[in-house]
């Protein structure tokens, strides 16, 4: 008899799942394309909890105004070259990373 989890209960847990990582441990899961890159504009729980309650209509927006979506290869490039650490949380099959440190690059 256990309720859905609110938003808020959701985000509380994926916060205790995000962390920083180096880019460079994440090259598994980038090689595979399962890496989405989250803008530095969005806030990555918020993201995590849209993508756990799958909410299609609000990733479509999201990636349409290029806040959300595949990490390109320059950008993977330019992570990988200055030894990046991102913030990271994993929504299985997916890992939602963000750069806080750099808001340019996409």
């Amino acid at each position: 008899m256990s309720s859905p989890q609110s938003r808020d209960e959701i985000k509380a847990r994926l916060n205790l799942e995000t962390s920083r990582i180096a880019w460079r441990e994440l090259q598994t899961y980038y090689a595979r394309g399962h890496v989405v890159r989250v803008s530095p504009q969005l806030d990555l729980l918020d993201v995590a909890a849209e993508l756990t309650a799958d909410n299609k209509d609000q990733f479509q927006q999201w990636m349409v105004q290029d806040q959300v979506g595949e990490v390109s290869p320059d950008l993977a490039r330019a992570w990988y070259d200055r030894e990046a650490e991102l913030w990271a949380v994993v929504v299985a099959p997916w890992v939602l990373v963000q750069d806080r440190d750099d808001q340019t690059l996409h």
